[in-house]
């Protein structure tokens, strides 16, 4: 990649667009970057960002908006798209249909249109969780009639349309990434979600057995695995094998579930003496309960079935396609991960 193909990185004011930015900023011959997203780039960066924003071109504007995207691309000219542009969990299904789905299919049709030749697409280890069980899940699984969530729903839909959209033919090459369980600086939910638990007193209550391994994966490594798929799609020796391919990332080190979370209050001085241990049928029951008194209330319900059942489920995924087709090897542990996410949070930005 050089400044003879520009990047366009949708998305990337987000959360792992601060990531993406900084991992293709990195790269020892380094593309024109710019980035669309529908706010601003932060003015003020951690100091776990290294690049200078004065170097990113950024182009303001809504992706479902064929005239923004449109404008966009002729302004930077750009041959590559990553697209990690996505609602967060919690939202209501309408927002992630416009986004994830209406979004998606509108810079398919842009990109096609004005000749970009790479789109990356970051889509979600979730899309084959139907709330079953999935142990060392490689890309062979089958996505599920019925998914778990909406967001995870338009997340197949989309991911559908960019493979289906892969031509040789038309010189339009596509991937889509699935990461699991996303966490590092600039996360504004899992370990800040983690912190607030412990600050309630509620990191005593434990759902589930903890005898379910799950998978997480550091924000930086997910934007390394970015950068090596859209250097494949762009190598005429290598793009043959990994065109219109999905790829599962996650950090190669499936830790039970509830690890991740005592790691983290850990090493902010919290460590429980005990622990109540709430068994999976009690744990999806008391999150109908606080569903139903938190609607009467008209508050937020911190404990929802579907929480419950993503808790104290089994998921943890192959990622051998992605070592083998992209070259890919996590370069940043978890408990490495966790010190950078506390060290982020404890920054007065």
């Amino acid at each position: 990649m050089s400044d003879e193909c520009p990047i366009l990185l949708v998305g990337g004011a987000g959360f792992l667009g601060l990531h993406l930015i900084q991992q293709f900023y990195d790269l020892t011959v380094r593309p024109r970057i710019h980035v669309f997203d529908v706010r601003p780039i932060p003015e003020k960066l951690s100091r776990q960002f290294t690049f200078d924003p004065t170097e990113i071109v950024f182009h303001q504007g809504d992706l479902t908006s064929a005239e923004d995207v449109t404008n966009a691309l002729l302004k930077s000219k750009a041959r590559v798209i990553v697209h990690s542009a996505s609602p967060m969990h919690g939202n209501a299904q309408s927002i992630y249909e416009h986004v994830n789905v209406k979004g998606t299919r509108n810079l398919l049709d842009v990109s096609k249109k004005l000749g970009v030749k790479a789109f990356i697409y970051t889509s979600s280890a979730g899309v084959i969780f139907n709330g079953q069980d999935v142990h060392n899940a490689d890309e062979t699984w089958p996505i599920p009639e019925v998914a778990m969530d909406g967001y995870n729903e338009t997340k197949a839909i989309a991911e559908d349309m960019v493979l289906k959209a892969n031509s040789f033919q038309e010189n339009f090459l596509t991937v889509a990434l699935r990461p699991a369980g996303i966490f590092g600086p600039g996360d504004r939910q899992l370990v800040p979600g983690l912190r607030n638990v412990a600050k309630l007193g509620q990191s005593k209550f434990q759902l589930g057995d903890n005898n379910n391994l799950f998978d997480w994966t550091y924000a930086g490594n997910v934007a390394d695995a970015h950068v090596l798929a859209t250097q494949k799609l762009l190598n005429s020796e290598t793009a043959s094998k990994v065109a219109g391919e999905t790829f599962f990332i996650t950090n190669d080190e499936p830790a039970y579930f509830w690890a991740l979370a005592r790691t983290v209050w850990k090493a902010d001085g919290h460590v429980d003496k005990s622990v109540i241990v709430l068994n999976r049928p009690v744990a999806i029951l008391a999150g109908y309960l606080s569903e139903f008194f938190s609607k009467l209330l008209g508050k937020e319900p911190g404990l929802t079935p579907f929480r419950a059942k993503i808790v104290c489920a089994t998921r943890y995924h192959n990622v051998t396609k992605a070592k083998e087709l992209l070259d890919y090897k996590p370069r940043v542990n978890i408990e490495e991960g966790i010190e950078k996410t506390l060290a982020w949070m404890d920054e007065k930005l």
